[in-house]
């Protein structure tokens, strides 16, 4: 069995009063906070003078209420946010950015939808490729909400919604590529990837703005043969590209041997060069066949070569003896 991951969605605090509504603003506080000091002077004030029990009711209690009413009447929707109004259980509206008004009780506030672009990371594990190769698949999917009704009412939870689907959609595309394929085709699995998942989020007002494939982990076992395959290519292609130079060298002797059958003098002033190439490196040593020296008069050769190694060495010799004088 192949393991899978789950996806954990990490809920804060300020997450859970959004989810129940309880989201009070700084301004609704404040005015509740001030009301409740004016009740409290007043309450204050008619003691001293002494006026009737009504009277007191009347000034602890209003105030309280307009209090209560402005703390959680008054709502505030940042500029990225949408607050999803439902009144008496049905769709209200949209309310936000800024701030607005709701009546408690009567009106609830179930979700506040982000507009921003959101970030998911996913994976595949232990999937297997159209070539029957399990791999591990990490991608990054970028989206955002387009449509705050529609991803409030359609979708019970639209972010673990999106990333279930993009991690499902990841299985697929991966089931209908090799492992070829998905190694260097990253940039057409991304789109493929795309697609799919915006199909399936369309509905649910969401759009996928891009997907990026972050790492290919295969086995470590696969990976090795692989390697071996590369080093056995490479050495094939060094082997072919040694063998065409062959080709090559022997195609220009050959066009040599016929430029050299019909104009002997050529032949020997190659010969001749050869012999003197190997002559005039320090300690050589050249071996040639005695026919050769008839052929290609290599005695008056020689001889040229010695007399030019005497005429070096007196050279020298004379400008020693001049030095020591």
């Amino acid at each position: 069995m192949y393991a899978r991951k789950t996806i954990n969605k990490s809920v804060t605090g300020s997450e859970v009063r959004k989810a129940i509504g309880l989201r009070i603003s700084g301004i609704a506080a404040m005015l509740f906070l001030v009301l409740i000091v004016l009740s409290a002077v007043a309450l204050i004030i008619e003691l001293l003078e002494g006026v009737q029990v009504w009277l007191l009711m009347v000034t602890i209690l209003v105030p309280e209420l307009i209090g209560l009413y402005i703390l959680f009447a008054l709502k505030v929707a940042d500029q990225w946010e949408k607050a999803v109004v439902l009144r008496l259980g049905r769709f209200s509206g949209l309310r936000g950015p800024g701030l607005f008004w709701i009546i408690p009780v009567v009106d609830r506030i179930p979700v506040w939808i982000d507009h921003r672009v959101m970030v998911t990371p996913f994976s595949a594990e232990k999937t297997l490729t159209k070539d029957t190769v399990p791999v591990d698949v990490d991608a990054v999917l970028f989206w955002l909400v387009w449509d705050a009704e529609k991803a409030a009412l359609e979708v019970e939870d639209y972010r673990v919604a999106i990333a279930w689907a993009a991690q499902t959609a990841l299985r697929e595309v991966i089931g209908q590529m090799d492992l070829a394929t998905i190694l260097v085709g990253r940039a057409m699995m991304d789109k493929e990837l795309q697609k799919t998942i915006d199909e399936r989020t369309t509905p649910w007002g969401v759009t996928v703005q891009s997907v990026e494939i972050r790492d290919v982990v295969i086995p470590q076992e696969l990976e090795d043969a692989m390697s071996r395959q590369a080093q056995a290519e490479r050495e094939r292609q060094a082997r072919v590209i040694l063998g065409e130079s062959e080709k090559q060298i022997a195609q220009s002797f050959a066009d040599a041997s016929v430029a050299y059958q019909h104009n002997p003098t050529a032949l020997h002033l190659r010969a001749m060069n050869m012999l003197f190439e190997g002559l005039k490196e320090k300690g050589a040593l050249v071996i040639v066949p005695s026919s050769a020296v008839d052929t290609m008069n290599l005695g008056g050769l020689a001889g040229i070569t010695s007399l030019a190694g005497m005429a070096a060495l007196d050279t020298k010799g004379s400008k020693s003896t001049e030095e020591d004088a």
